[in-house]
C-alpha cells in the first residue's frame, strides 16, 4: 500500500513540485490549496494524486482535510506544511493587512496543521511533519521583516515540535533560499517590487526543494533530518 503524504500550498511552486516528485516516488499525495482549478490540472496531469480545496487559515478546514485523509486512507504519514505567502514591504509603507495575512498564512496556517495532524502521529505513533520556511527563518533583509518574523517562528514551532514528540515522529523544516515562484507576484509595494527584482534574479527551481523534501522522508525511521537550507549556490 502507498504511503500517503498531506501537502498544503500545492496548487503551484514548491508544493506543487513536491506532489508530483512523491507521487512518482509511489507516495499517495492528498494535494490542498485554494485555487481549484490549478489543483484540478495537477490531478489531471499526475498520477497518485487527489486533490481537495484547502485554505490553511480555516482550523475546521485544516482538520476536516486532515481527518478526511485519515477515514480515507487509515492513516497518514507525512504532513508536509507549505503553503506561505511574501506580500514584502518596508515596515514604515504602514501595509498592516498584509502583515496580518502573512501571519495568519504562515504562522496560524502551520499551527492549524500541528494541531490537525499531531493526534493521527501520536495514535499511529509514527508520522512526519515537515515545514517549508525559508532562508528568512535564518537572516532579516529590507522589506522582509514581518516575512521573516513568520519564517522565524515558522522554525521555531517545529523545532518546539521536533523536542516534544515522541522519536517515533519525525520533523524536519526546509528553509528555501530564492526559488522560482509565484510568491513574488503578491508584492504590491513598487519600491518592494524593484528590490526584489534584483534580489531574486538568481534562482533555482521548486524542483529542487521538492527533491530535498523527498530526501528527508526517504530516510530510514531511525533517522531525523532536522533542517535543510536549500539556496542556489549564487545566494550568499
Amino acid at each position: 500500500m502507498s504511503k500517503v503524504a498531506l501537502i498544503t500550498g500545492a496548487s503551484s511552486g514548491i508544493g506543487e513540485a513536491t506532489a508530483r516528485r512523491l507521487a512518482a516516488d509511489g507516495w499517495h499525495v492528498v494535494a490542498g490549496a485554494r485555487r481549484e482549478d490549478r489543483l484540478a490540472e495537477l490531478a489531471a496531469s499526475t498520477r497518485g494524486i487527489e486533490v481537495h480545496r484547502l485554505d490553511v487559515t480555516d482550523r475546521a478546514d485544516v482538520a476536516e482535510f486532515v481527518d478526511r485523509a485519515a477515514r480515507h486512507h487509515g492513516e497518514i504519514d507525512a504532513f508536509i506544511a507549505n503553503a506561505g505567502v511574501m506580500p514584502l514591504s518596508r515596515l514604515d509603507a504602514g501595509l498592516v493587512e498584509e502583515w496580518d495575512r502573512m501571519i495568519d498564512v504562515n504562522v496560524r496556517g502551520l499551527l492549524h496543521g500541528i494541531a490537525a495532524a499531531l493526534p493521527h502521529f501520536t495514535r499511529q505513533r509514527r508520522g512526519h511533519f515537515v515545514t517549508v520556511a525559508s532562508i528568512g527563518a535564518h537572516q532579516v533583509t529590507p522589506t522582509a521583516a514581518v516575512y521573516c518574523g513568520t519564517k522565524y517562528a515558522a522554525w521555531a514551532i517545529t523545532e518546539g515540535l521536533r523536542q516534544e514528540c515522541d522519536p517515533s515522529i519525525r520533523v524536519t523544516t526546509v528553509s528555501p533560499g530564492v526559488v522560482t515562484s509565484e510568491l513574488a507576484d503578491t508584492i504590491s509595494d513598487p519600491e518592494t517590487q524593484e528590490v526584489m527584482r534584483i534580489y531574486r534574479k538568481d534562482a533555482i527551481e521548486p524542483k529542487a526543494i521538492g527533491d530535498a523534501i523527498a530526501y528527508a522522508l526517504d530516510q530510514p525511521a531511525d533517522v531525523d533530518v532536522t533542517e535543510m537550507i536549500v539556496r542556489p549556490a549564487r545566494q550568499r
